[in-house]
């Protein structure tokens, strides 16, 4: 809604008010909260309202903010104090990603002067008592402890500074996503919370203890985001770590009570794993680093859930390879469900990848079997699904597609005569999940042929559990060249035919093997010919 007052401004009066509003707010835009240089950004700068007039703001100087127009233009919300709030969010964001992470609760509370001080507890007579001397607070607080019915564990609620909470990123490893936003506004807007955080602390005589939280981070992220000091918090004392995790995994899977993503599900399955390990190593009265024993027999040990014990293994092998470090094709996968910026969803990685690639039953090889050599099996079918993955970003995304840029109506952007860069267009194009599925199928008959050649026996299931050589690795790496050579991928008259919706996996496998679409219409040349695609 414009406004009456600055369109009755003359000039010297916009001027004046632009001046103004630039001393009060130290020379800096209101929303990304960098300088302003009133004379390089003279052309470039807005004022606006702050509360919006539709939603009661006034329409008068003291409503009005200087922004940067960009940073106008591109606000996430029409209230500029939220649009404030989720830049800096943004900015959080931007700070993660070189560690290839999305921001979690930690990272908020370390920005906003959190997590510094362990609390030293005592109990007596059913009482929990502390102080916060710390932040200047000698009082004891005392508070009642209360016993949770079915679990027997005890617990109190207490409202603590954020100064003396911590995030457990270990029970919890979900990283904070956009939909933050909508926490903000509804706390902004002063709707009170659905229901309070959760956390466990540990107390012992004569040590500090930490007050972790494990559950409700987003609605925690979203207060101290809008400026809150004080957490109301229900803690856990001296609970099982190992049921809190695996509680918290049942809420996410299970149970379906919480939207966890597929990589956060694969990432609790790892520490459960971690978990699994321990508990057989305690039980057999093993060292910490004695893993001479199987996946095989950690199902057998753990005889009542040797199903959820299965998927945990499995579970962890998915999450080594996705969080992997050197995994290059993780700046490209979208970890979080569907998105408009990155070309290749989470999704997809399971169902190609992980699906085709590792092994799905347990070994009965010790987890530690030729590990000092390199030719663990769980170790090597990580490392070289890890370095598939790396050829694949390398002749396909690397400095090829644009995240900016993004996949959102790529091919409704090319009917309308766009220009789309054509490395970005096949890129896009060779990650859809149909289409990627296929031609992964085909890199697995490349290394089935290759050991047919030389003549050598292999488990089809445990391919990627045979070292690899190097003429292997480059027959693989001339495939995925001579691949993305081909001419659909940049044609565009295509786009409103083959690549116009979303095509199911046989229509794929129909053009890979016959060069014709369903309908019969021409799409490549003649058929894949593998023996052709490996050839240098």
């Amino acid at each position: 809604m414009s406004s009456r007052y600055l369109n009755d401004l003359n000039t010297q009066e916009q001027k004046q008010l632009t001046e103004k509003l630039y001393d009060t707010q130290n020379g800096k835009c209101f929303i990304c909260e960098e300088p302003i240089d009133l004379s390089i950004h003279k052309d470039s700068l807005d004022i606006d309202h702050i509360i919006p007039l539709k939603l009661g703001g006034k329409d008068d100087p003291i409503n009005f903010a200087l922004t940067h127009s960009s940073c106008n233009r591109s606000k996430q919300d029409s209230n500029l104090e939220v649009a404030r709030i989720l830049k800096r969010f943004e900015k959080v964001k931007e700070e993660v990603e070189d560690e290839n992470r999305g921001p979690n609760l930690q990272d908020l509370l370390n920005r906003a002067g959190g997590a510094k001080f362990k609390l030293n507890f005592s109990q007596q007579n059913g009482l929990i008592r502390y102080s916060l001397s710390q932040i200047g607070d000698n009082k004891i607080h005392e508070i009642p402890v209360y016993k949770d019915e079915l679990s027997s564990d005890n617990y109190f609620f207490v409202q603590l500074p954020i100064e003396y909470i911590y995030h457990d990123d270990i029970i919890n490893p979900r990283s904070i996503g956009d939909n933050i936003s909508k926490l903000v506004k509804e706390f902004y807007n002063k709707n009170p919370q659905l229901h309070i955080s959760l956390g466990w602390t540990e107390i012992k005589d004569g040590e500090a203890s930490e007050i972790k939280l494990f559950d409700g981070q987003h609605k925690a992220a979203a207060q101290i985001l809008l400026g809150v000091r004080y957490i109301p918090v229900r803690v856990f004392i001296n609970p099982d770590k190992n049921n809190i995790t695996l509680t918290n995994f049942h809420a996410g899977t299970t149970l379906r009570q919480v939207a966890f993503d597929k990589s956060v599900q694969r990432h609790l399955g790892n520490t459960l794993y971690s978990q699994r390990i321990k508990r057989y190593q305690q039980e057999h009265e093993l060292e910490d680093d004695n893993l001479n024993f199987s996946e095989r027999d950690l199902l057998n040990h753990f005889k009542g859930e040797s199903r959820e014990v299965k998927r945990y293994i499995l579970d962890a092998t998915r999450d080594s390879i996705t969080y992997n470090p050197e995994n290059k094709l993780r700046q490209f996968t979208e970890l979080g469900g569907r998105s408009n910026t990155y070309p290749i969803s989470y999704s997809t990685i399971e169902k190609t990848f992980y699906s085709f690639f590792i092994q799905q039953d347990v070994l009965i090889t010790p987890i530690n079997h030729k590990l000092e050599e390199g030719e663990n099996p769980r170790e090597l079918e990580k490392d070289q699904i890890t370095e598939l993955m790396n050829i694949i970003a390398e002749e396909i995304f690397i400095d090829k597609f644009d995240l900016e840029l993004g996949t959102y109506r790529i091919e409704n952007k090319i009917q309308q005569g766009e220009d789309i860069p054509i490395r970005h267009l096949r890129a896009t194009r060779m990650s859809k999940e149909e289409i990627m599925y296929n031609w992964l199928r085909y890199i697995s008959q490349i290394i089935k042929n290759f050991y047919i050649m030389q003549g050598k026996p292999i488990q089809e299931d445990k391919l990627f559990q045979y070292k690899f050589p190097e003429p292997l690795w480059q027959k693989i790496r001339t495939f995925i060249k001579n691949l993305s050579n081909l001419p659909l991928w940049i044609n565009k008259d295509l786009s409103s035919t083959i690549f116009g919706g979303k095509q199911n996996y046989a229509f794929w496998q129909t053009i890979f093997e016959s060069g014709k679409a369903p309908s019969n219409v021409q799409v490549l040349a003649q058929p894949i010919d593998l023996m052709k695609m490996i050839a240098d």
